[in-house]
């Protein structure tokens, strides 16, 4: 029997130590040859707090891990019987259904940029009314008119003697307002 990724649904804030409980189990019953990888799919973020950029991480599904695993009844009973679960995802109660490989790639990938290129902690829409809090403008307020997610900027239409001005901002250097 092949290898499947299952999604686990573990107590929010609890996905990181569900993930070594269940690693610990797997050696502890024997079980390496049905298990794979267990993840918990995150992505780092970047914000600016206090005036300094820090990064960290951010879970793209709170409250589930992922198990690459052979499911069988002595498989299915380890994993349900870990603490902080709360069961599997998807199919019945007592099969539950993996995840396509599709679906597993795309989440990978995600993983994989995530590492690569840190995203901002808040996204920014077009139209959307912003705070400056940093720079030659700060306290005015102004409306997004485009977000470049590639070089952590946006161009913002400030208000400046009555006069709509467009200037180019970073993502720090505004709040949502």
């Amino acid at each position: 029997m092949a290898m499947r990724w299952y999604v686990v649904q573990a107590y929010s804030g609890f996905e990181n130590q569900v993930k070594r409980s269940l690693e610990e189990r797997v050696i502890r019953f024997g079980l390496q040859d049905a298990f794979g990888q267990a993840l918990v799919p995150t992505e780092e973020v970047v914000e600016m707090r206090d005036g300094q950029k820090r990064r960290s991480e951010r879970k793209f599904f709170p409250g589930y891990v992922l198990v690459e695993m052979e499911m069988n009844d002595e498989t299915w009973h380890m994993v349900k019987e870990t603490p902080k679960v709360l069961g599997f995802i998807g199919g019945k109660a007592d099969k539950p259904a993996p995840i396509t490989q599709k679906e597993v790639d795309n989440i990978m990938r995600r993983v994989e940029e995530g590492a690569e290129k840190p995203r901002p902690k808040v996204l920014f829409d077009a139209g959307e009314v912003v705070r400056v809090t940093d720079g030659p403008f700060k306290d005015f307020n102004g409306v997004v008119e485009e977000a470049n997610y590639e070089k952590s900027r946006l161009l913002v239409a400030v208000q400046i003697f009555g006069r709509s001005t467009s200037v180019e901002l970073e993502f720090y250097q505004v709040e949502k307002a």
